[in-house]
């Protein structure tokens, strides 16, 4: 109303919107489309839907007034990994690996990838509409703030670990061998360790991480910090080696490599605001777009000069895009064997040993691989699938449903706290937030390990807000209006 101050809202620019939805939504499928000799049907009919969701959803986050790096990270997924792949992929009925379905298979296939989008934009519907009402959870869970103390102690493991762990892995000189040797070079020295090692580098590579993003974005205090000052210009470069040699791209999975570099680039302060979201997430869909395809140039020994095809051919012969012939494969084995419901009991129950667990599920990649008969077992899973083998559409539906309610409440709240340093909505939000392709992906058994030490360990190096963080005489009081406008506490710390 006029005359009332602080009721103005930002407004989403429709110029934008319709521009990003042009391109995302028509331009570039007829651009696949055109380079292809379709073939119509009813999946491809199906799979033109999903496209026009898919795109229609990253456009409205490209263009939000507010950034939602967790809706961001779902909708690029969806819209490159299922929803442009597969419609070059079913205009062609060409796909990446050899197991082929019928018509049916692949018209389940489009229809489970679109029950879970929908039920995935309900959900965020429904988080919206309820915006305005505090979370007793999320809300100080996200809050928290980085304990200076904590902080260090982490530096410390990490560096620990790198001088325990490295030379089980092959010593500094494996972490710079491609993928191919790497993985050869483990399986001959310890056939039977494989998982161990995998954990093994996992413990390496997360602390490092957090232990570096927490270091550059710990509270700066304005008096007696000069001992903490000086901690930070000692460890930051030995923090920064350690990284560049455990989380390098040579050696570590892509998704991986690009969620340590994206979080730490999101998660600084000139990031967080709508407008230089919104720039920030237009140039990393072009990168994945166009950058991504070529971007396994490290993970062979043999490395051939690039060769730049066209989107509809990387779609169609590039594995990395198996996503929705993985899922095909799914609905096809569900036709032979059935819903497994007990297999929901696997991830939360991961840490579980088989010795203990004779009936412990298997991992989905490794059970979708077996049922198309290839030799090569460490395969994708998407999310899709797997909560669809566990009982069908309606827990398809539920999972998504309720990704949805939390990644927008999520993103709300990292959204009203985006003006504090330090805390885990600054931080975590956007590493989870980009760690979502290889949570999307999957398979889940094979990546909730790692996704357990990337959420525990920031939880850990923080505390409640309400708890002073200064020497009292460090801390000044706000003014009146500013101390009515939080909600929360800040903990003292000048940001």
């Amino acid at each position: 109303m006029p005359g009332k101050r602080g009721t103005a809202q930002p407004v989403r620019g429709f110029a934008a919107l319709g521009c990003w939805a042009l391109l995302l939504v028509v331009l570039l499928p007829v651009l696949i489309l055109q380079s292809l000799d379709a073939r119509f049907g009813a999946a491809l009919a199906v799979q033109c839907v999903v496209v026009v969701h898919t795109g229609a959803a990253l456009a409205r986050v490209l263009t939000d007034v507010r950034a939602r790096v967790i809706g961001f990270g779902f909708w690029l997924f969806a819209y490159v990994w299922l929803g442009l792949a597969p419609l070059a992929m079913l205009a062609t009925d060409a796909y990446p690996r050899g197991f082929m379905v019928d018509a049916q298979s692949a018209f389940v296939t489009t229809l489970v990838v679109e029950s879970g989008l929908l039920a995935y934009s309900a959900g965020s519907a429904v988080a919206t509409w309820r915006s305005s009402r505090s979370s007793t959870v999320l809300e100080p869970l996200l809050a928290r703030r980085l304990s200076p103390a904590r902080v260090l102690l982490l530096c410390g493991l990490a560096l620990l670990l790198a001088v325990v762990l490295i030379p089980g892995q092959g010593g500094l000189s494996a972490f710079f061998l491609s993928r191919q040797a790497a993985n050869e070079a483990a399986a001959a020295a310890e056939p039977a360790g494989t998982a161990d090692r995998a954990m093994a580098a996992w413990a390496l590579s997360v602390p490092a991480f957090w232990a570096l993003v927490a270091l550059v974005h710990v509270p700066r205090f304005t008096a007696g910090d000069r001992t903490l000052r000086g901690l930070r210009w000692l460890l930051l470069p030995l923090l920064i080696a350690l990284n560049a040699t455990v989380n390098n791209p040579i050696s570590q999975p892509r998704f991986w490599a690009g969620t340590v570099l994206l979080a730490l680039v999101f998660s600084a302060s000139w990031l967080r605001g709508p407008r230089a979201f919104r720039l920030g997430a237009a140039a990393v869909a072009a990168v994945v777009l166009v950058v991504f395809p070529y971007s396994d140039y490290f993970r062979y020994d043999k490395r051939e000069p690039v060769k730049v095809v066209s989107l509809a051919e990387q779609f169609t012969s590039n594995g990395d895009y198996d996503a929705f012939q993985q899922i095909e494969t799914g609905v096809d084995y569900v036709r032979t064997h059935g819903f497994t419901p007990t297999a929901a009991l696997g991830p939360p129950l991961f840490f579980v040993p088989r010795a203990a667990w004779p009936g412990k599920p298997d991992d989905a990649g490794i059970l979708l691989a077996r049922h198309a008969g290839y030799t090569f077992q460490n395969l994708s899973a998407p999310l899709w699938i797997e909560t669809y083998m566990w009982a069908g559409f309606p827990s398809v539906i539920a999972v998504f449903g309720l990704i949805g309610a939390v990644g927008r409440r999520i993103d709300d709240l990292r959204h009203r706290l985006r003006r504090r340093r330090g805390t885990l909505a600054a931080l975590l939000v956007p590493a989870f937030g980009f760690y979502q392709l290889v949570l999307l992906r999957g398979s889940l058994m094979a990546i909730v390990g790692p996704l357990a030490l990337l959420v525990c360990i920031p939880i850990l190096i923080t505390r409640k807000a309400g708890r002073r963080a200064l020497p009292p005489s460090a801390s000044a009081p706000a003014p009146r209006a500013q101390r009515d406008a939080l909600s929360l506490s800040t903990g003292g710390a000048r940001t």
